[in-house]
């Protein structure tokens, strides 16, 4: 089986140094801005679909540009790319989420792919107008893919449950292919969501141990609902020829972080009610800068400034490609990637690491007739 490697659209701008946001903190970027466009995230895009990535992740939330609005521009200016699509089900009604995917998945070529956020910052919420807790919002969840998943197999859907009611619901076309379902949460009750609903479970980049309790944690629920899942890994990267020059490369970033900003950061962060963000927070102690490879060219540094996914790998792309076969081993089988900045890491990765994968048959390129890429790397001194 082929690994799979998603990039990211930094819909929330890019830059040479660490953009922040996300988990209600305020977008913060040291140095020069790159403004999210859709001429720039279509030049991410197209490089992403060349070099082999299957997929771009979008983010959601208030920090960001809207992820649907944005991918349905971007997916116009590529040809093969899927767009990971984040969304959070609480926003918007079930049937309505049901159409705008069917609708997506016949304009793109059936190129969706739908990342649910159930939202774990109760402030963030209530900005949208919704007033329910965090254990209320993944029941609701729950419900709005039950609803969904109905609809999309072509089901008149009746239901009145504890938070949403349909009633005589049905879409005038299905969608063709089904779009996939991708997930995450660290607490009980998103555990539960998954093992029901969901095709692909990600985590965020935790050091192996804890992703091999995580996978083992949910399959295990979705044994009991006689299901299976893939799961997945979201991670930035750092990749450079020599391991010497990925770590001057981290270095570099983190030399650009402000004290002060840091510490604004991680106080916002500190009252996230979002189990995986306490989680990302102990691996690098709330702020600490001091030890932060946490495992093997696993670096926590990212997390300093940004909310949500904050470790990268960090490393030779012999190191990189280590690390991915490390994960790939506790049943990791889909990477979601990133990098700063969005176009120039994709080369690094697609060029450097994924001919390694390749080599080692892990990994070919998803569109069979291109040749996968050359191992060299652009920008290398």
């Amino acid at each position: 089986m082929s690994l799979t490697f998603h990039w990211f659209l930094p819909t929330n701008g890019d830059s040479r140094h660490v953009v922040g946001g996300g988990h209600g903190t305020p977008a913060t970027v040291s140095g020069r801005d790159r403004p999210p466009t859709v001429a720039y995230l279509s030049q991410i895009a197209r490089a992403a679909e060349d070099l082999g990535f299957v997929g771009a992740l979008t983010p959601t939330g208030a920090w960001c540009e809207d992820a649907w609005l944005t991918t349905a521009m971007v997916s116009q200016n590529t040809e093969r790319l899927k767009f990971l699509v984040a969304f959070r089900p609480g926003f918007v009604s079930p049937t309505l989420a049901a159409q705008m995917a069917s609708t997506f998945q016949r304009q793109s070529g059936g190129r969706l792919l739908l990342n649910v956020v159930t939202g774990g910052e109760s402030h963030e919420q209530r900005a949208y107008g919704d007033f329910l807790d965090k254990d209320a919002r993944y029941r609701r969840t729950g419900e709005f893919l039950q609803i969904v998943r109905d609809l999309w197999e072509g089901k008149t859907v009746d239901l009145s449950g504890e938070f949403l009611q349909v009633e005589d619901a049905k879409l005038a076309r299905v969608p063709d292919p089904v779009p996939e379902v991708y997930f995450g949460g660290s607490s009980p009750i998103a555990g539960e969501v998954a093992a029901k609903h969901v095709d692909v479970y990600l985590t965020w980049g935790e050091p192996p141990a804890q992703v091999a309790e995580k996978v083992a944690w949910v399959r295990a629920l979705a044994e009991k609902e006689g299901r299976s899942v893939r799961f997945g890994i979201r991670l930035h990267v750092i990749t450079r020829d020599t391991s010497e020059q990925a770590w001057a490369e981290a270095d570099r970033l983190l030399a650009g972080f402000d004290p002060e900003t840091v510490k604004s950061v991680q106080a916002g962060l500190a009252r996230s009610e979002s189990e995986g963000q306490q989680r990302m927070l102990a691996l690098h102690g709330g702020g600490n800068r001091d030890g932060l490879e946490i495992h093997p060219n696993l670096w926590a540094g990212i997390g300093l400034v940004r909310g949500g996914a904050g470790t990268a790998l960090v490393g030779s792309h012999d190191e990189v490609a280590e690390r991915i076969a490390e994960y790939h081993r506790l049943g990791i089988d889909e990477f979601v990637l990133s990098g700063y900045p969005h176009l120039e890491e994709a080369y690094w990765f697609g060029e450097g690491v994924l001919p390694r994968l390749a080599a080692q048959g892990l990994w070919r390129h998803p569109f069979a007739e291109r040749p996968a890429p050359a191992a060299q790397v652009p920008f290398a001194s």
